[in-house]
Order: C-alpha cells, then sequence, then structure tokens
C-alpha cells in the first residue's frame, strides 16, 4: 500500500482528523500547540534481551529519533509493576505525521542502521525482545506541553510514576478528562509533585483511557504528596462536584512507577 493511500485510510485517517482538529482549536487560542505521544513498551526476557535493548535504545534509537524532531525522549525502566523487565519509552512529538511515520524512516536512515545492526538483526532463536506495544496519545488542552522534572538536567534522583485511568464509557471517560481541566493537575502542582504529561489515548488497547506521568525526588516524597493530595481542602471540594461524582468515572487504576534509564532525556 502507498505511503498516501496509508494516511487516508483507517486507523491513522481517524488520528490524523482527531488530533489535527484539536492541534487548530489548541494554535489558534493562542496557546502552545498540543504535542502527542508514543508510548511504547519493549517486553523483555531477563538476561541478554535487557542489554541488548538497552544498548539499541540509547545508541541508536534515540539519537535517530531527535534527528528527527522527536525529543525529548524518556525511557523508563519498570520498577513497580506486572510483566519486568519491561524497557517504556516516551516519544514526545508536536507533528503527528512525522511520529506515525518514525518507524518508516529509521529504515532508510544509515547511521541509525549501522547502530542498531545486532539488535535489529537478531536470529529468530535469540530475539532482541518478545513484543513490542505502543499507545498513541494527544496531550490535554491544559497541559498541552511535556514538562520535564527539574532534577533532569543535572541527571538526579528521580522517579516517575505512569498511571492509566480506564473509564467504562465515553462519557465517563470524557468527563474524567474535564476534570483534571477543573483543577486536578494544578492541585498536583500546588501540593508539590513534577507533573510530566496528561495524554488522551487515540490508539492502543483498552479504550477509553487517559495516561498522565508524575516525577518525585524518591518514593518517600511520592507517598508523603499523594497524602497531601488526598487531604488538599481544593481536592475534596472538586472531588464532589455533581458532574464527577454521580457515579464512578474511572473503572479500573494501571498505576507503575518507574525509574530512568541513564541515557532518559527525561
Amino acid at each position: 500500500m502507498r505511503r498516501r493511500d496509508f494516511l487516508s485510510s483507517g486507523l491513522a485517517a481517524s488520528a490524523l482528523a482527531l488530533a489535527g482538529d484539536a492541534q487548530t482549536s489548541a494554535t489558534a487560542a493562542g496557546g502552545k500547540g498540543r504535542q502527542y505521544y508514543a508510548l511504547r513498551k519493549y517486553f523483555l526476557r531477563q538476561g541478554p534481551q535487557v542489554a541488548l535493548a538497552e544498548k539499541y535504545v540509547a545508541t541508536a534509537l534515540i539519537p535517530a529519533l531527535n534527528r528527527m524532531g522527536i525529543a525529548p525522549v524518556g525511557a523508563f525502566n519498570l520498577a513497580i509493576g506486572p510483566e519486568t523487565p519491561t524497557l517504556y519509552l516516551l516519544l514526545p512529538c508536536e507533528n503527528l505525521e512525522t511520529l506515525l511515520n518514525a518507524d518508516l524512516r529509521l529504515r532508510t536512515d544509515q547511521e541509525f542502521l549501522a547502530a542498531a545492526d545486532a539488535f535489529w538483526n537478531a536470529p529468530a532463536a535469540s530475539p532482541a525482545f518478545e513484543r513490542v506495544e505502543s499507545t498513541l496519545l494527544i496531550a490535554f488542552e491544559g497541559w498541552p506541553q511535556l514538562t520535564v522534572p527539574p532534577s533532569t538536567a543535572t541527571k538526579g534522583k528521580r522517579v516517575f510514576q505512569l498511571r492509566t485511568y480506564e473509564s467504562a464509557s465515553d462519557r465517563d471517560h470524557v468527563r474524567k478528562v474535564q476534570m483534571f481541566h477543573a483543577g486536578e493537575f494544578e492541585i498536583f502542582r500546588k501540593v508539590g509533585f513534577w507533573n510530566v504529561f496528561f495524554g488522551d489515548a487515540l490508539i492502543g488497547p483498552r479504550l477509553p483511557h487517559l495516561t498522565y506521568m508524575l516525577s518525585f525526588p524518591d518514593l518517600n516524597q511520592m507517598n508523603d504528596l499523594w497524602g497531601a493530595f488526598h487531604d488538599d481542602p481544593d481536592w475534596k471540594k472538586l472531588n464532589t462536584v455533581a458532574d464527577y461524582n454521580f457515579e464512578p468515572i474511572v473503572s479500573s487504576i494501571t498505576n507503575l512507577v518507574l525509574t530512568p534509564a541513564a541515557y532518559s532525556q527525561i
């Protein structure tokens, strides 16, 4: 299938149309354009796969993505959660077409292909990874750009919390997104969270859902700040608004703790 045919068909066309409308709205309002995020998971097996994947991402994939304008790229190891070891990548970009075509462009990047040889050409008897899973998200209008934690520049200590909220219906999902805009991520910031990104899933498993990422210096502070969040009077007030508490608008929560790889740009 030709590239033009692909972009005018199926899920790609739906994502382009939906995200394009949102992008136009955000920029017309005078704010920064909303970013798109590819959240990619490399499921690995303990042993040589881990080191091979780390080297591939650090020396081949991230430099190639940066050359395309996809930056900063986050790389995280799953510390608390199911299916370890798993390597998580967060790819932010303001241009959706660039994000959608990144893997196709890698095939023509000779510098990338040379650096990626061991990973890309691993034999079937000794594969480089088990599976890869990706979700495409668009940034919330009220938090249109990824924010890098302040300790990243100095490679300071930090952990990340990746939270995914599934909803039982599209109505409930929309209301939960609205709840963030009504004050939830501002309360996060007020009590001391480092807000990284908030994204609405366009394509991926278990829709409808949203995903967001927070960062902290360490796990102790993460627990302390969640306590402060739940005790905050603005949160208690927001949580009683009729539009948000008439039924459980979040049906399932996935809560993961990630640690940044040494080469992570976030």
